[in-house]
């Protein structure tokens, strides 16, 4: 059967093939004395959520209308919890009827937005690498893709100025976000309003993917909405997946510009329904009663992030300290390049040599070749114990 062009311009995602490799690891190894997986490859913490916000799940299961489809009027509790936490955490006041929006995941937010605001043939601009959704939202909407491309050299900062005013004329939105996912840096406040002050100068819509706002394990996580101009052209999604642990459940919201917000909500009525009230009421439960719940949180990922450097420094791989938590973005290793592996076969290597899945960095961008990104989603002994795994396969290489 044919299938789109568009889906063919879409490609494999990075996680759909790794995904695959894991599943071809377990099958090849099912009864043998192979080592068992260990998958570092997604964000998908080990970690449980916040106790208020599950049990406020649990009974608002037992109710008659979390079973129902839910419809934006009912989201409005939701919202209102949204506003009261925008004004606790960053001061800034906003209207939960014309600038918070409920998403099932920030992913979903940036996917759709797109679609609710571009037409085929305009242009847009990505970071280089970035999270692959940030792509695969344009390329659904058919749009004309530019990137700006990070480098290790200048500490992944976007240049803004690397594209000229022409160029900024002809695009009509931009998609980033800060804390920097796969390169685990925080990034600056001053990054986001350059971006900000551009999006009012140029008229393009600055949509900022921020799930990981309260997890900077150095310096202060930016926020859009610390930015003036964002009332008028940008849009920032936030959710509760990385901060709250609530990664399966997806609940998600975006805070912006009306205009944007009521795009988005009318592309939303067409191909979804909301999430269910009782998911709600667990995300109404986190905001309201556990909102230092990430920070209550931060000292685990410390002490990963830490004590796995400290692993790798000593068998030989020296691995940059990330700022953020979650992640950390390992560069592909000068003998591997010398042996021809690109970050892509190396990962694959990897995990069928030693059974450690970790995450390719081309599958983010070009920008992504020769790095991999390991997840900080275990315990920081079983991380060290990975860490001693990849040991002999990397002294045999070598």
């Amino acid at each position: 059967m044919a299938t789109s062009r568009r889906l063919g311009r879409l490609g494999s995602g990075v996680f759909d093939r790794n995904d695959r490799r894991k599943q071809a690891y377990r099958f090849t190894t099912a009864g043998t004395d192979a080592l068992p997986l260990v998958d570092l490859s997604l964000g998908s913490t080990d970690l449980l959520p916040p106790d208020v916000a599950l049990k406020a799940i649990e009974v608002a299961l037992r109710t008659p209308e979390s079973s129902s489809y839910c419809l934006h009027a009912a989201t409005r509790p939701f919202r209102e919890a949204v506003a009261t936490w925008s004004q606790r955490r960053f001061g800034v006041s906003v209207d939960p009827d014309r600038e918070v929006l409920l998403l099932v995941g920030s992913q979903e937010g940036t996917a759709h937005l797109p679609l609710a605001v571009l037409d085929p043939g305009d242009a847009a601009l990505i970071l280089d690498p970035a999270y692959p959704s940030h792509r695969g939202g344009l390329v659904l909407a058919d749009a004309r893709i530019e990137r700006l491309l990070l480098r290790e050299e200048q500490g992944w900062r976007p240049d803004f100025k690397a594209l000229s005013n022409s160029q900024w004329d002809q695009l009509r939105m931009m998609v980033f976000g800060f804390p920097h996912n796969p390169t685990a840096q925080v990034g600056k406040q001053s990054w986001l309003t350059e971006a900000m002050d551009r999006g009012v100068r140029h008229q393009l819509v600055v949509a900022h993917d921020n799930p990981y706002v309260d997890l900077a394990l150095d310096g202060d996580a930016p926020a859009l909405l610390l930015c003036p101009g964002w009332r008028e052209w940008g849009i920032e999604f936030f959710s509760f997946s990385k901060g709250w642990c609530l990664g399966g459940f997806r609940l998600a919201f975006a805070i912006g510009a009306e205009p944007l917000i009521k795009a988005l909500r009318e592309l939303k009525g067409v191909v979804d329904f909301n999430q269910s009230l009782a998911l709600q009421r667990g995300g109404i439960a986190a905001l309201s009663d556990a909102p230092d719940w990430p920070q209550q949180i931060l000292g685990v990922y410390r002490e990963r992030r830490d004590r796995t450097l400290a692993a790798f420094e000593t068998m030989g791989w020296h691995v940059p300290c990330p700022s953020m938590a979650l992640y950390l973005w390992l560069p592909v290793p000068a003998w591997a390049r010398q042996q021809g592996f690109s970050d892509e076969t190396l990962a694959a290597d990897l995990l069928e040599r030693t059974g450690i899945a970790l995450t390719p960095g081309s599958g983010f961008g070009s920008g992504g070749k020769n790095w991999l990104r390991l997840a900080l989603v275990r315990p920081a002994e079983e991380l060290e114990a990975a860490v001693a795994r990849i040991g002999p396969w990397w002294h045999a290489h070598v």
